[in-house]
């Protein structure tokens, strides 16, 4: 067990913490687009970038909420210029790239923040990198539901659908990489949300802020990572585990999350 734990540690790039982050702005272009900025990991990184000296393109579905979070990021950072693109990714996607391309159209995007799982928004900046002569940077979010534990009961399509997002992500870092794009997928394990069922940060559970923070010292290294340190640890815990335990801790953890979830929803209709 300590052998496979140290190995796996080995594998986790921890050099990345002893590194100067990359200055984006100089490196990648003046603008971040950021997909699903309104909360969670996506709100995180709008601040953060904006905080790094970054313009954004925000892509949301609700406008009022682009708007709530595009004056509070004018509020703390007032040089920040905002372009908000209102897209529902789950009805017509033609019509939304083409509203995102046209938004974009003229702009230095350099630096991609996809929270909402679509392949479709990286084509565009694909052809922005390739046609200008500047890298591009694109981040993807894994989950550790996909890659750090071996299943993920009772959320099945979730833990596919993310690791398909780990493997097409890699791919793209190959094909592109020549080309001057990187294409990097981030691995959080667990994040304080006010949407998920675990709200308060903790060693092992960072803020979005923090969690933000730490995604943005790893943008243009590897082709995934695991930026949170502390989660690293945890990885390099649960490989050194025996499966069948980890999977019976897992159907465990998922049962209780629902069953918190049902009883919930019954107190909501009485």
């Amino acid at each position: 067990m300590e052998t496979c734990f140290l190995n796996k540690l080995k594998t986790q790039p921890l050099w990345v913490l002893v590194l100067p982050p990359r200055n984006l702005k100089k490196h990648y272009g003046s603008w971040a687009l950021v997909t699903g900025p309104t909360d969670g990991i996506g709100k995180g990184f709008a601040f953060q970038l904006a905080r790094a000296g970054l313009n954004l393109v925000l892509v949301g579905r609700n406008p009022e909420k682009l708007k709530d979070v595009s004056d509070l990021i004018q509020t703390k950072y007032g040089k920040t210029q905002i372009k908000n693109v209102v897209v529902d990714f789950a009805g017509d996607l033609s019509e939304g790239i083409n509203r995102i391309s046209d938004a974009i159209e003229g702009l230095d995007v350099g630096v991609l923040i996809n929270n909402v799982g679509i392949s479709y928004p990286y084509a565009r900046l694909f052809c922005l990198g390739c046609s200008r002569g500047r890298e591009v940077q694109s981040s993807i979010f894994g989950s550790g539901a996909a890659i750090v534990i071996p299943s993920d009961p009772l959320y099945a399509v979730y833990a596919a659908t993310k690791a398909y997002i780990d493997q097409f992500s890699r791919c793209l870092y190959v094909e592109y990489k020549k080309s001057g794009i990187d294409v990097q997928c981030q691995v959080p394990l667990y994040v304080a949300t006010k949407m998920a069922s675990i709200k308060r940060s903790s060693f092992f559970v960072p803020s979005t802020d923090g969690y933000a923070r730490a995604a943005l010292r790893h943008i243009g290294f590897e082709p995934r990572c695991t930026p949170y340190w502390p989660h690293t640890l945890l990885w390099a815990l649960a490989y050194s585990l025996p499966e069948s335990g980890v999977d019976a801790w897992r159907l465990r953890f998922c049962l209780g999350i629902r069953k918190r979830g049902q009883l919930k929803d019954s107190r909501k209709k009485e």
